[in-house]
């Protein structure tokens, strides 16, 4: 059986160290065809354990998934590419075995990421292409018909949201697994895949597809069981809005409850208007934090930003969420197309009327391929 090492890149470990999820869907689909390792850069020291754990595998194949591109940090912004260079040095020099490169950040970049980096091939989009592409390699068919699929020779890239089954494995006892149990006990679950909002900066329709794929209410409680049995704190949704569709994440709810999940939960909402007492059903299930993409308190700069809500809508959402006992937060960018002095204001005074939260300031937009504000 051919072995495959799946190496998580992020090393980002503020405001807290996230849990490499997409690993275990690509896990699900390779399993039982191949042999798997996960092995996590927030688990080493030094990328000299990790050459050593890479030789000592001696993988087939290494999918390198790569999260961030840069930190957010707009005072003292950096960008990740010379650490995932030395990275992929390590990797190289202690194996022979074909590099494929992976993940949210690579599809935002996935043409500069492999050749930055002189790995062998990409997947642009979900990483459950991946057995189609270890296929075609020991085939030695072309790997170029598969949607998705980037060459070191490939001028461009085309691919779609993924139709096939999604099946994520969690191993409570991967040595990953419990360095985020140790680290704060977070980790996640995704409810969905795709969003369907237009807002001018976000790259998630590009990385997910806009059309909303969504995951088994009841697969989902059952997860969170699992996550829950394994010693998890908290679990963190994962979704780009979890209350995209209003439908579904009550019937996640309604999983939950009928599951009798205990654990507390949290995730990023639209503040558009809920249906009556939507946060109070969700509180009910284990909602704990509600974290808004807000954006701005001027009606102008939504618009500019084409975000799904105008500010009405957001004094509305927040007070049902108070309403729930929830803990609140706000996020707002500031600095994007048409921001002058009067709309900064308007949304300071905006924040100012929304009682009982935590705001997050980022103050200038970074512009991203694949989106309007680009």
């Amino acid at each position: 059986m051919k072995r495959v090492l799946l190496i998580s890149a992020n090393m980002m470990k503020k405001p807290y160290p996230v849990y490499p999820l997409g690993l275990d869907y690509v896990v699900g689909i390779l399993n039982p065809r191949y042999e798997t390792k996960v092995l996590d850069m927030n688990e080493f020291s030094s990328l000299e354990k990790l050459g050593e754990q890479v030789r000592q595998y001696a993988p087939d194949y290494i999918g390198l998934s790569i999260r961030n591109i840069d930190n957010t940090d707009t005072m003292n912004s950096r960008g990740f590419l010379s650490d995932y260079q030395h990275l992929v040095d390590v990797i190289r020099r202690n194996s022979q075995a074909p590099l494929i490169l992976g993940g949210s950040g690579y599809t935002v970049f996935p043409l500069e990421f492999i050749r930055s980096l002189d790995a062998d091939y990409g997947i642009a989009g979900e990483g459950e292409r991946f057995p189609a592409l270890l296929a075609a390699l020991e085939d030695k068919a072309d790997v170029t018909t598969i949607p998705g699929i980037v060459t070191r020779q490939s001028t461009s890239v085309a691919y779609r949201a993924w139709d096939g089954s999604m099946h994520r494995t969690f191993d409570p006892d991967s040595t990953h697994t419990k360095y985020y149990l140790s680290y704060g006990g977070m980790l996640n679950l995704q409810t969905k895949r795709g969003c369907p909002f237009r807002c001018s900066y976000c790259t998630y329709p590009h990385i997910e597809g806009s059309r909303m794929r969504f995951f088994e209410p009841k697969e989902i409680a059952r997860q969170a069981r699992e996550l829950e049995k394994a010693g998890a704190k908290y679990i963190f949704m994962t979704d780009s809005v979890f209350n995209a569709s209003y439908d579904h994440s009550l019937r996640v709810a309604e999983a939950f409850m009928d599951a009798g999940i205990s654990v507390p939960w949290g995730g990023f909402f639209a503040p558009t208007v809920p249906p009556e007492d939507y946060y109070h059903k969700l509180a009910d299930a284990g909602l704990t934090h509600v974290e808004f993409g807000t954006e701005s308190m001027c009606d102008r700069m939504l618009h500019n930003l084409q975000k799904p809500f105008v500010t009405s809508d957001v004094f509305r959402a927040h007070q049902k969420a108070l309403e729930a006992e929830l803990f609140i937060a706000h996020y707002f960018m500031l600095g994007g197309p048409g921001e002058n002095e009067e709309t900064l204001q308007e949304t300071l005074n905006g924040a100012d009327q929304l009682a009982r939260a935590v705001f997050f300031f980022f103050c200038g937009i970074r512009i991203y391929p694949h989106t309007v504000l680009y």
